[in-house]
């Protein structure tokens, strides 16, 4: 039987049509690279904490040490990363705006904010890296309750006093402080039990429960500091 090069193929042909049948791996670019090592961070650091071993991240992403740090030097300038997106990117300064509203009665202010800062921040990532962080070095919780402090409680005693019909122009005084936070905690703690405690609202029944709960908790909440602040 006579070959030719019709009826058997040669080595370098038969590469050349495995190599058109094998699907092209699409090298991705810095940003996506960087996007993807990030996202992945966050999940890893909701999930396990902010003490968390890179190398079991690098595991999870299928990754090089080399690589990541290529991208973030050192784990605590991935961990600043994580807090700009997670914290500082769902900053919205329309709550500023909202609460300086001269248009708005206090208690319009106090529940149209916080149904807009429930629904923004109690998420997975943002509730238990907040935690997670309370419980390791603070370097997220203490930026973000700094945030708080400077610019949302100021404004919250504010339309408090406006409420109480009380002089809005000295500082916050500490226990008015510690009375909003019985508030702010309250209505934070609706996160906890879901991403911490894994535990259901008990009003499932009650349509929008959650928006229900922070007007009871806003109205008690006001009508106590008149009693208290009077």
């Amino acid at each position: 039987m006579r070959f030719t090069e019709d009826s058997v193929s040669s080595p370098s042909r038969v590469e050349n049509q495995t190599d058109a049948l094998a699907p092209t791996r699409r090298r991705m670019n810095i940003a996506d690279r960087k996007r993807q090592i990030l996202d992945r961070a966050i999940q890893f650091f909701a999930k396990y904490g902010i003490d968390g071993q890179l190398r079991n991240l690098t595991k999870e992403l299928g990754v090089t040490h080399t690589l990541l740090y290529h991208y973030f030097p050192t784990k605590d300038a991935l961990i600043q990363e994580v807090y700009k997106e997670v914290f500082e990117s769902r900053w919205k300064s329309e709550w500023e705006e909202l609460l300086d509203d001269t248009k708005l009665s206090p208690e319009e202010k106090f529940n149209a904010f916080y149904l807009d800062y429930t629904n923004t921040v109690l998420t997975y990532d943002f509730v238990r890296i907040l935690m997670f962080s309370g419980l390791s070095d603070h370097s997220i919780s203490d930026r973000f309750f700094e945030l708080l402090r400077s610019r949302l409680l100021p404004r919250l005693i504010r339309e408090t006093r406006k409420y109480c019909n009380r002089p809005v122009e000295p500082d916050p005084t500490e226990r008015e402080l510690e009375f909003l936070m019985g508030l702010h905690g309250g209505i934070f703690y609706i996160g906890v039990r879901r991403w911490i405690y894994g535990q259901a609202i008990y009003a499932p029944s009650i349509p929008n429960p959650e928006q229900a709960i922070i007007r009871d908790r806003v109205q008690s909440y006001l009508h106590s500091a008149k009693t208290l602040f009077a």
